[in-house]
């Protein structure tokens, strides 16, 4: 009997149910916590050092010199540390290891709680050193953790997540620690000293209740060697081209962010015209717009690691900050301004609409990239991996502080200037990555694609395609978008299986390419195509990859499934003779027929009617066989079954 749309839950799930489960919430709050305290803790010191200056127990010297040191004293770590870390989070259970660098928050906010009440301010930054140490051990274990507890289909919300957590908390931390000293005057440190202690006691008590997550690597050695593992963790990020330019291109994400957030300040007081409210007014824009694209990441993507979402998200972000250079090119008009009176001034909506496209498109640029990184690495290397990344990011951070300061500092630009030269980077940079892994703009078109021509409904792909290791999904074949479709809908990477002539249609050509498809040929017509065919499919599935092929050889012709050709047969018993079984996953396509690029109607026919534009499709998937002896006319019988009477 064929399901009904109904009869299997459809993919309607949110990334907000993940915040109801034990196994993401207490995560999620803990680096939210951390977060927010690590902010709260640095504007808390920033507010010091201007109650000491208006006391006069500090020269304003001395100030611009601490206020200069700090950022470099809390990065410093990461240079340091981040080798060391990674090994670390790869050894050792990853809940274990939270609770360690929550109870090491606990012993460095009560060291900076005595610098405050004491007013100390060597002692404050020997504590923001060791927060930045606590921050480059957490680093590693915060995002190697979420492929242990989320499905593939659930990492891109779940990246999404973290990363508006992270940014809303960073913004309501600086929010909270700059307000402490303006609210309670006198009694600004010992409120200091209070809160930070009670953040990092939170945040340790939440820790323990993550459930247990097994090491990625628990038989590592440690090399204590700083700098020779250093490079050795480095390399790991360069092993494949994917996973190298998705961290070069979160990196970059970095230095963009360093650039945007270091001149905001300035920024809204010389160009805007306001104070220091409007400089946390438009801070607020760039986080809230940074977690609203982050969190539309998942509706976006389908639930796939969509990397299609990062070159989008690099174009809107070089389109929304080139229009920022030519919203305000020049100096404010005014000066003193509220955060109303800036709002109520002529042009300052466009100027909000860019601080929140930036930060929305940067979310669309840098969710999938961790993604990414997340479900292409092997899980006993991920943690040293994002330790190379973090590595790799703090020489970003600092070197987009340097560049900052010398364009301005030599060369004489001003703020907006900087902007559109990073604008124009920003593109440059992206079409050089994007040029190197032409997998990205694959990506990026055949999403575009799909997304524009079908509505996609969703059943059983998440219950029934397998997580990891080797699957073949099998398929009824209706048009030339087929293999876009499902590509679009399996949260894993699918190399396809399709007649070569088909293969090498004109533009799908190049998409099919980069996706690796394998092209094949009959027996009769190129008996040495079929034959490494064959040989491909069978390699790959030994990689524990999975095989997308359709069975009936060719397109239909009148909607209905053609008989299923008995290479399937050969392939699942090939890998079954060499020990290697192989589960096949029935998959079928409804509603295929009345969309554009079937073969219903005439070529001109297909392009011109309306209706089959924006066509709605079911994507449906059944529970996988897993008998070696199955045969094609069992397997499309299961098809058809999955399919209905919905041509």
């Amino acid at each position: 009997m064929a399901h009904e749309p109904g009869h299997d839950a459809p993919n309607h799930h949110s990334q907000f149910d993940l915040l109801r489960q034990r196994r993401f919430l207490p995560y999620f709050t803990v680096q939210a916590l951390g977060a927010f305290n690590d902010n709260v803790y640095r504007q808390a010191i920033i507010g010091l050092l201007g109650a000491m200056a208006i006391a006069g127990t500090i020269s304003t010297g001395t100030r611009a010199l601490y206020t200069q040191l700090a950022p470099a004293i809390f990065i410093l770590p990461y240079f340091l540390f981040s080798a060391t870390a990674g090994q670390i989070a790869e050894k050792l259970e990853k809940q274990r290891l939270i609770v360690i660098t929550t109870t090491m928050e606990i012993a460095i906010m009560s060291l900076a709680a005595v610098g405050f009440v004491l007013q100390n301010m060597p002692l404050l930054l020997v504590a923001l050193f060791c927060t930045g140490l606590q921050s480059t051990l957490f680093g590693p274990v915060k995002y190697s953790i979420l492929p242990s507890v989320l499905a593939p289909e659930e990492l891109t919300g779940g990246n999404g997540l973290v990363e508006m957590g992270t940014s809303i908390s960073i913004l309501l931390g600086m929010v909270a620690g700059g307000s402490i000293f303006l609210l309670a005057g006198a009694s600004g440190p010992y409120v200091a000293a209070v809160a930070i202690i009670l953040l990092a006691v939170a945040g340790n008590l939440v820790a323990r209740r993550i459930p247990r997550v097994p090491a990625g690597d628990p038989a590592l050695g440690i090399d204590w060697n700083v700098l020779r593992q250093s490079w050795r963790i480095w390399k790991l990020t360069r092993r494949q081209l994917a996973v190298r330019n998705a961290v070069l291109g979160v990196s970059w994400f970095w230095f963009i962010g360093t650039v945007l957030t270091a001149q905001l300040p300035m920024y809204a007081e010389a160009n805007l015209g306001g104070t220091q409210a409007l400089y946390i007014f438009a801070l607020a824009l760039f986080s809230i717009g940074v977690g609203a694209g982050s969190l539309l990441c998942e509706k976006l993507s389908g639930r796939t690691v969509e990397i299609g979402l990062v070159p989008l998200g690099a174009l809107g972000v070089s389109a929304f900050m080139l229009d920022l250079y030519f919203a305000r090119p020049g100096a404010a008009l005014a000066a003193g301004l509220s955060v109303r009176e800036f709002l109520d001034a002529p042009g300052s909506w466009r100027i909000v609409a860019d601080l929140t496209g930036i930060g929305m498109f940067t979310g669309f640029f840098v969710v999938p990239l961790f993604a990414l990184i997340q479900s292409r690495t092997p899980r006993g290397e991920l943690a040293r991996v994002i330790a190379g990344m973090n590595i790799q990011n703090s020489l970003f951070i600092v070197a987009a502080a340097l560049i900052g300061i010398a364009v301005q500092q030599l060369l004489g630009w001003s703020i907006p200037q900087l902007f559109l030269a990073l604008a124009i980077a920003n593109a440059l940079v992206a079409i050089w990555i994007f040029t190197i892994v032409p997998e990205f703009a694959m990506r990026f078109v055949s999403w575009l694609m799909v997304r524009t021509l079908y509505r996609l409904e969703l059943h059983g792909i998440e219950k029934h395609v397998p997580d990891e290791g080797p699957a073949l999904i099998v398929c009824n074949h209706v048009s030339y978008m087929d293999a876009l479709i499902l590509a679009a809908t399996i949260p894993r990477p699918v190399r396809f299986v399709m007649y070569h002539k088909i293969f090498n249609v004109p533009v799908m050509r190049w998409i099919f390419r980069t996706a690796r498809a394998i092209p094949i040929a009959g027996a009769r017509e190129d008996p040495a195509l079929m034959e490494r065919a064959f040989d491909a499919i069978d390699a790959a599935l030994a990689e524990g990859g999975i095989i997308g092929i359709f069975p009936e050889g060719a397109l239909t012709r009148d909607g209905d499934i053609a008989p299923f050709k008995p290479g399937v047969e050969r392939i699942v018993r090939r890998a079954a003779e060499a020990g290697r079984p192989v589960p096949v996953v029935p998959m079928a396509l409804c509603g295929m027929w009345a969309s554009m690029w079937s073969r219903r109607d005439s070529r001109l026919g297909r392009m011109r009617v309306p209706r089959r534009f924006r066509a709605h499709v079911v994507v449906m998937a059944d529970a996988p066989i897993t008998d070696p002896d199955v045969t094609a006319q069992q397997l499309e019988a299961k098809v058809r079954a999955l399919r209905g009477d919905r041509a």
